[in-house]
C-alpha cells in the first residue's frame, strides 16, 4: 500500500515540516508493504486494510505524530499493526490503568521462559505503550495535558519494575530461595524507592528513574540450593533488575536506572537493611539527600515496608521547626548549577538554565523543607499538589502560582516535545533547523522565533518568581541602602570589631542609639563570649551573616536601646539552634516585626528568648496583629492536632504548648499595635483557654477511656464531665500571666464500674480524669506548660475531692458554703465540657446566687474577707492608709495623696474592691432582680445594675471606667514589666469614685 494523497485527509502541514513528512510518508508506505506481504505469506489480515479504515482525523493525528516523532515513526515502521492494537484498545484517547496495563505485561512474560525472553517481553510492552503516550501528547485528546502524560509515564514506569520484580523473585528462587520471614512474621521483599519524577508521578517523556533498593530485616535465604545473607541477596536481585529494565538490547531499554542516590552513592551497597538506612540518614545524611527525600515514593515490591522505612526517615526529611537553613543549602545548590551552566554553556537547558523547570521545583521544594514538618500538608512527593497547597498556608500568593503553575506545564511541555524527537533524555532547544520547526509545531506556535518569544517570558516570570524566595536578603538590603542609609558595610565592621571606638560610637549615635557605650559593650560582650566563640562554622557563618542585618533593624526602630537589649537575650538563646538564625536572616521583615515588638514588651522578649518557635509567627503579619476568634481558634488547634498520631500524647502536649504561645503572641502584638480593645485582648486570651480546654478534655477522655472504658450507664462516649472558670478565667477577664481557677464536675452517682478491659469504679474513673486533665495543663515539655492551675475553689478546698458529683456540689453549696464561697460562684461558668451537664451547673448557680440572704450578715462578711485580702496582699505602703480591720473601713482616707503608692488591684479603691462591690450586689440583690446571676463578668454585672436601677447610669459608667482604667494599666504592666504599684495621685478620680460607693453599699 501507498500513503499517498488520497490515503491523507485535506490536512497540510507547515511547509517547513513537509520535508519531514514526506519522508515519513515514504518509510511508512514501505513498512506496510512489506507487512502486507508477510501477511499473505501466512494467511493473515493485511495491516494496510486496517489503515485505511482509520478516520479521517486519526490520519490527521497520524501525520502529526510521525512529522514530528523520529520515535513514534521508527516503532511504526517496525510494527505498523500497533497502531490498530493501540486503536482498538482506546489508548490512542486515553491512558489505560495501571492494573489494566500489569494485566496485559503479566500476560506477555507468562511464556518467558528465561531473561532474554523476559527483557524482550517487557522492552515490546514499553516501546507500545510510549507509541500511544507520545500520540496523546502530541495530539491532546480532549482535557488531556502535560500532567496526564507525566502520570502515564509514570505508570508505565511502575507497571515494568514490579511485573520485572516479580518475574525475578519466582525465576531464582529455586537456586537462590526466599527470604527469611520479619521477626512479626511477615514476609520480605525487595522494597524499591522512587526518586525524583518517578516518586512524584511526574516522569518526562524519556526519563532517568532514580532508584534506591531496600530490605527490611537482615537473616538468611530459605528453600534454594544454598542459603544467602539477605544482603547478598538482595544485592543479586537488585542488579539483576537493574539489567532486566536498564540494559540495551536489539529491542531497546526499558528505563535508564540511576542509583546514585543511594547512600554513599556508587560508592555505597546497592541494597540496605532499615536500620542501616535509618542509621545513615541519621548520622550522616547531608542536605541535598533530604531534597531527594521529598520525593521517595515505595513504588514496587514491598510497597507497605517502603512506607514504613519512610515513616522513620521523615525526622530527617522534615524538620519540626521552621528550617529557613534550608533556603541557603538551595541558594549554594542553585549557585553551583549555575556555574555548570555557565560553564558548558548550557543556557538554552530549559532544565537547568535560567528561568528553567529546575528553579520551579527549588521554590516548591524551598517551602516544603522549611515548613513539612509543621505544615504537615506539604509532605506531598508530587510538584503540582505542593504548588497548590501552597495559598491555602499563607505563603505564596494564589497569583504567584496562576502563573508558575502554567508556565512550568509550558516548560515541561517544550521538554517533552523535544524527548519525542528521538526518545531521548534532553532538555536542551535543538539547533537543527528542522527540529526547531517540529518543536514550534509540537507546542502549537507558527514558527521557531514564536516559540521562542513565548520561552522567554515563561522564563523570565520563572526567574523573578524563584529570585523573590531564595534570593539573598543581603543583596535587597545592599541595595536599598542609599546615601541617606547607613551601609550594610558599616555594620558588619562594627559587629566584627572592625571600627575603631570613636567610629564605633559614632554609628550608634547616627543610629538614635541614646547609650551608644552600653550597646558597644553588649555586641563586644557577645562577639566575644564562649558561646559564639565555640559555635561550629556554619553556625557562626549564619551568626555573621544575620548580625548586620539585625543591626540595620534595630537602627530603624522607635527604640534601638531598648530592641537591642530586648533582643540580644533570644539571639543568645538560638546560638545551638542556628535554623532560627537563618530564619531570621531569610526574613528582613520579621526582623522589623521582632524590633517593634521587643523594644515595646518586655514580655514579649522574654517569650520568644524562652520560646524561639515563636519567631514562625513573625513570618505572617497579616495573623500576627490579628487574633483570631474562638471558632477560629477551634478550627486552627483541631487541624494541628489532626496531623499528629492520635497515639502520640508528648508530640500532641508539644503541640498544645506552641499553640497556646503562638495565639498569646497575636494577642500581646495587637495590644501594642493598638488595634484591640482592653475587653477584646481579655476576651481573646480567654477564647484560647477554652479552646485548649476543650483539646485537653477530650485528650485526657480518650486516654482514661481507652484503659478503662466509660462509666456504664452512659449513653454516649463522649465526655460526661464539665470544667467550670472561676475567677478570671470564669469573668472572661484573663491577663497575660493568669493562672486557672478550675473546678472539675460529673454527673454520675458513684455507683458502678466503667466497661473496658481494665474497669475501676467510677469515682475512681473521674478521678483519674481530673488527674490527667491537670497532668496535661501543667506537665513541662520543651515549649514550656500550659497554664498554672489552681483547684481550691472546689467544694471543701484543698481537703475536698478532686472531682465531685453535680448532686454533691449542690448540697455543699446549699449546707456548707462560706459566703465567700458564694462570691466566688457569681463569677463561675463552664469553659468546657457536656453541654447537658452546663444546664444542670447553671440552675445550681442560679439558684444559689438568687437565695436571698440577711442583709447585715451578708455584708458582714464581705467586708470582713475584704479587709482580710487588703492585710495580707495590700502595698502596706502610704497609699494603703485608711485600710484598717474590720469595723475600720475606709474612713478617714486622706484627700492628699502625694508621693504615695496605690497597688492597682488590692489596695483601697482598687480593682478587688470593684469586684466585691459586684459579687455582694449579686449576692444581695439577684433574689429580687433574677438578670444579675446572667452574668459573670464584672461589666455586664455593673450594666445590669444600671438597667435595674440599682445604680445609677453615671455611677455605673464610672465604676466600669474605673475597672477598665486599672485592667488597663495592669495588661500594659504585664507587657512592659514594669510593676503594678503606681503613684496614687494618678488614679484619684477613680478611686474616689469606688471609696465613695464601697462606703455606701458595705460600710455606711
Amino acid at each position: 500500500m501507498q500513503l499517498n494523497d488520497a490515503f491523507l485527509p485535506q490536512y497540510v502541514l507547515p511547509t517547513a515540516l513537509k520535508p519531514a513528512a514526506n519522508r515519513a510518508w515514504q518509510r511508512l508506505s514501505e513498512a506496510l508493504s512489506q507487512a502486507d506481504n508477510l501477511a499473505s505469506m501466512t494467511n493473515q489480515s493485511l495491516p494496510s486494510s486496517s489503515w485505511e479504515a482509520l478516520s479521517d482525523t486519526r490520519r490527521e493525528a497520524l501525520a502529526s505524530v510521525v512529522a514530528i516523532s523520529s520515535f513514534a515513526l521508527e516503532t511504526l515502521t517496525r510494527f505498523p499493526h500497533w497502531l490498530i492494537d493501540l486503536d482498538v484498545a482506546g489508548e490512542l484517547d486515553a491512558t489505560a490503568s495501571k492494573e489494566t496495563q500489569a494485566g496485559w505485561l503479566e500476560d506477555a512474560l507468562e511464556n518467558a521462559d528465561d531473561e532474554e525472553a523476559m527483557h524482550r517481553a517487557i522492552r515490546r510492552f514499553r516501546r507500545a505503550r510510549m507509541l500511544g503516550i507520545v500520540w496523546r501528547d502530541l495530539n491532546r485528546p480532549d482535557g488531556y495535558t502535560m500532567w496526564d502524560t507525566a502520570q502515564a509515564v509514570s505508570w508505565l514506569a511502575e507497571v515494568c519494575i514490579e511485573a520485572a520484580l516479580s518475574w525475578l523473585e519466582r525465576f531464582y528462587s529455586p537456586r537462590w530461595g526466599l527470604p527469611a520471614a520479619r521477626s512479626d512474621g511477615s514476609s520480605q521483599r525487595l522494597v524499591v524507592l522512587g526518586m525524583g519524577k518517578l516518586g512524584a508521578g511526574e516522569l518526562n517523556l524519556s526519563s532517568d528513574i532514580d532508584l534506591i533498593f531496600a530490605f527490611p530485616e537482615k537473616g538468611e535465604t530459605e528453600g534454594g540450593r544454598k542459603p544467602l545473607e539477605h544482603q547478598e541477596y538482595f544485592t543479586k536481585l537488585g542488579q539483576k533488575l537493574i539489567a532486566a529494565l536498564d540494559a540495551m538490547t536489539a529491542d531497546g531499554f526499558v528505563f535508564r536506572v540511576d542509583m546514585r542516590l543511594r547512600p554513599l552513592g556508587d560508592g555505597g551497597p546497592l541494597v540496605g537493611s532499615f536500620s542501616m538506612l535509618s542509621s545513615y540518614y541519621q548520622d550522616q545524611g547531608r542536605e541535598w539527600e533530604r531534597y531527594a527525600m521529598l520525593k521517595a515514593r515505595p513504588v514496587a515490591g514491598d510497597v507497605d515496608g517502603g512506607h514504613e522505612l519512610l515513616a522513620s526517615l521523615r525526622p530527617f526529611v522534615y524538620r519540626r521547626y521552621l528550617d529557613f537553613g534550608a533556603i541557603e543549602s538551595l541558594r549554594e545548590l542553585k549557585g553551583m548549577i549555575n556555574r555548570e551552566v555557565k560553564r558548558k554553556g548550557m543556557q538554552s537547558n530549559i532544565k537547568l538554565g535560567p528561568g528553567g523547570i529546575r528553579e520551579v521545583e527549588f521554590v516548591v521544594q524551598a517551602f516544603q523543607l522549611i515548613r513539612g514538618g509543621r505544615d504537615t500538608e506539604l509532605q506531598v512527593t508530587s510538584l503540582k499538589t505542593a504548588l497548590n497547597r501552597l495559598p491555602e498556608l499563607g505563603l505564596l500568593p494564589q497569583a504567584v502560582v496562576d502563573e508558575l503553575l502554567p508556565d512550568y506545564a509550558y516548560l515541561r511541555d517544550m521538554e517533552h516535545a523535544i524527548q519525542a524527537l528521538e526518545d531521548r533524555q534532553t532538555q536542551t532547544l535543538p539547533v537543527d533547523d528542522e527540529d526547531r520547526e517540529r518543536v514550534a509545531f509540537a507546542l502549537g506556535h507558527e514558527d521557531w522565533p514564536g516559540l521562542i518569544a513565548r520561552l522567554d517570558e515563561v522564563r523570565e516570570r520563572v526567574r523573578q518568581h524563584f529570585d523573590a524566595v531564595i534570593a539573598d536578603p543581603e543583596e535587597d538590603t545592599d541595595a536599598e541602602s542609599g546615601d541617606d542609609n547607613l551601609g550594610l558595610s558599616q555594620w558588619r565592621l562594627l559587629w566584627r570589631g572592625e571600627l575603631e571606638q570613636e567610629e564605633s560610637t559614632a554609628l550608634l549615635t547616627d543610629a538614635g542609639f541614646l547609650e551608644p557605650e552600653k550597646a558597644l559593650k553588649r555586641l563586644y560582650g557577645l562577639y566575644h563570649s564562649r558561646q559564639v566563640q565555640s559555635m561550629q562554622r556554619i553556625g557562626f557563618e549564619r551568626l555573621d551573616a544575620l548580625m548586620p542585618l539585625l543591626l540595620v533593624a534595630v537602627a530603624e526602630s522607635e527604640s534601638p536601646d531598648n530592641a537591642l537589649s530586648g533582643v540580644q537575650p533570644l539571639i543568645e538563646s538560638v546560638l545551638r539552634r542556628t535554623a532560627y538564625l537563618a530564619l531570621l536572616r531569610e526574613n528582613p521583615q520579621a526582623l522589623e516585626h521582632l524590633m517593634k515588638l521587643c523594644s515595646a514588651s518586655h514580655w514579649i522578649a522574654e517569650q520568644l528568648a524562652r520560646y524561639p518557635i515563636l519567631l514562625d509567627e513573625l513570618l505572617t503579619p497579616d495573623t500576627l496583629y490579628t487574633p483570631a476568634d474562638k471558632s477560629r481558634l477551634a478550627d486552627e488547634l483541631r487541624q494541628t492536632l489532626n496531623r499528629l498520631p492520635e497515639d502520640d500524647d508528648e508530640a500532641q502536649l508539644e503541640a498544645l504548648r506552641v499553640f497556646k504561645h503562638a495565639q498569646m503572641l497575636h494577642v500581646a502584638a495587637s495590644d501594642i499595635a493598638g488595634t484591640r480593645h482592653l475587653m477584646k485582648v481579655s476576651d481573646y486570651l480567654t477564647y484560647i483557654a477554652e479552646v485548649i480546654l476543650d483539646a485537653v478534655l477530650a485528650m485526657a477522655w480518650k486516654h482514661v477511656t481507652r484503659k478503662h472504658g466509660v462509666p456504664e450507664g452512659l449513653t454516649t462516649r463522649e465526655p460526661a464531665f464539665l470544667i467550670v472558670g472561676y475567677g478570671k478565667l470564669g469573668g472572661i477577664e484573663l491577663g497575660y500571666g493568669s493562672d486557672l481557677d478550675l473546678v472539675f464536675l460529673h454527673d454520675s452517682d458513684g455507683k458502678g464500674t466503667t466497661d473496658g478491659a481494665r474497669p475501676i469504679d467510677t469515682p475512681v474513673f473521674f478521678t483519674r480524669l481530673g488527674q490527667r486533665i491537670i497532668h496535661l495543663l501543667t506537665a513541662v515539655t520543651p515549649a514550656g506548660s500550659l497554664y498554672e492551675v489552681d483547684m481550691r475553689l472546689r467544694p471543701s478546698g484543698n481537703a475536698g475531692l478532686l472531682v465531685t458529683s453535680l448532686e454533691a456540689f449542690a448540697d455543699y453549696q446549699r449546707q456548707n458554703a462560706w459566703t465567700w464561697e458564694h462570691q466566688a460562684l457569681v463569677r463561675a461558668r463552664v469553659v468546657a465540657g457536656s453541654n447537658a451537664l452546663a444546664e444542670k451547673f447553671d440552675a445550681i448557680r442560679g439558684e444559689m446566687l438568687c437565695r436571698e440572704r440577711d442583709p447585715q450578715t451578708l455584708r458582714d462578711d464581705v467586708v470582713s474577707m475584704r479587709h482580710k485580702m487588703r492585710d495580707h496582699l495590700g502595698s502596706k505602703g502610704q497609699g494603703s492608709k485608711g485600710q484598717g480591720s474590720k469595723g475600720q473601713g475606709l474612713k478617714g482616707q486622706p484627700e492628699n495623696m502625694e508621693g504615695e503608692v496605690f497597688s492597682l488591684k488590692h489596695d483601697v479603691g482598687g480593682m478587688v474592691d470593684i469586684e466585691f462591690l459586684c459579687q455582694y450586689a449579686v449576692l444581695s440583690l439577684a433574689h429580687d432582680t433574677p438578670a444579675l446571676k446572667t452574668y459573670s463578668d464584672n461589666i455586664r454585672i455593673l450594666e445590669t445594675l444600671a438597667e435595674s436601677g440599682h445604680l445609677t447610669e453615671s455611677e455605673a459608667e464610672q465604676l466600669r471606667e474605673a475597672y477598665l482604667a486599672y485592667r488597663s494599666r495592669t495588661h500594659r504592666a504585664a507587657l512592659t514589666g514594669e510593676k503594678t504599684t503606681v503613684d496614687a495621685q494618678a488614679f484619684k478620680a477613680h478611686r474616689d469614685v469606688v471609696i465613695a460607693l464601697w462606703q455606701r453599699f458595705l460600710e455606711p
